[in-house]
């Protein structure tokens, strides 16, 4: 017989895994155990031919966290002046709270307990196909998402983030990355404030899955 998931407990794990930016506690330590047993099982994740090329930069030291959160800071600014832009054009009722998270955590990054950078061996070249990046980044997404879920699971938020890659050589450079290795992202890793996250508003899965042919709802 097949092991039967909880699928309750599952489905709740998935489905409330959130970019946490304000409730992160910055007061309480993370033990580094921990987080090298998040890792132990993102490495559980696939990878494009099992070649296991990830590998995973965790921070914890004070000046180094203030030299990488500089960078993220001085990335913030303009990107977040274009975004707001953006969501104005749109008239998103939610963008309010989310430029206000976004903006509280570009202000306490340093202060986050840890920063995990999840790196690739080796670095794209220009041109490359489309097949080839997402062969690429495919190879490690997934084992960020399971570091992501795993860390859920023991109490710790975390969130995607971006910024700091568009000075991804500076940062190499104040953490002894070799510029032949690629930055993915970076999550901040704090335990998470609060009791619970809810299951977020998203569009039908009538509105945005489609069977055998394009628009054609599944």
């Amino acid at each position: 017989m097949a092991f039967q998931f909880d699928l309750e407990q599952t489905d709740h794990l998935l489905t409330t895994t959130r970019a946490v930016r304000k409730r992160l506690d910055l007061d309480r330590p993370v033990p580094t155990e921990l987080i090298a047993e998040c890792i132990r099982i993102a490495t559980q994740a696939p990878a494009g031919s099992n070649i296991q090329r990830w590998r995973w930069m965790v921070v914890t030291d004070p000046a180094k966290k203030a030299g990488i959160a500089e960078l993220y800071r001085k990335a913030y600014a303009p990107y977040i002046d274009m975004q707001r832009e953006a969501v104005e054009k749109v008239g998103r009722s939610d963008a309010g709270r989310i430029m206000e998270s976004s903006d509280h955590l570009a202000n306490v990054l340093e202060k986050v307990p840890a920063l995990l950078i999840p790196c690739q061996l080796g670095r794209l070249n220009p041109g490359q196909s489309n097949q080839e990046v997402s062969g690429y980044y495919g190879s490690i997404i997934p084992a960020v998402w399971s570091f992501m879920l795993a860390a859920r699971s023991r109490g710790l938020g975390t969130a995607w983030t971006t910024l700091h890659l568009k000075y991804e050589l500076e940062a190499a450079d104040i953490l002894g990355i070799p510029h032949s290795v690629t930055q993915v992202a970076l999550t901040p890793v704090a335990y998470y404030t609060g009791d619970d996250f809810k299951v977020a508003s998203r569009l039908p899965v009538e509105k945005i899955a489609y069977l055998n042919e394009w628009k054609n709802p599944l």
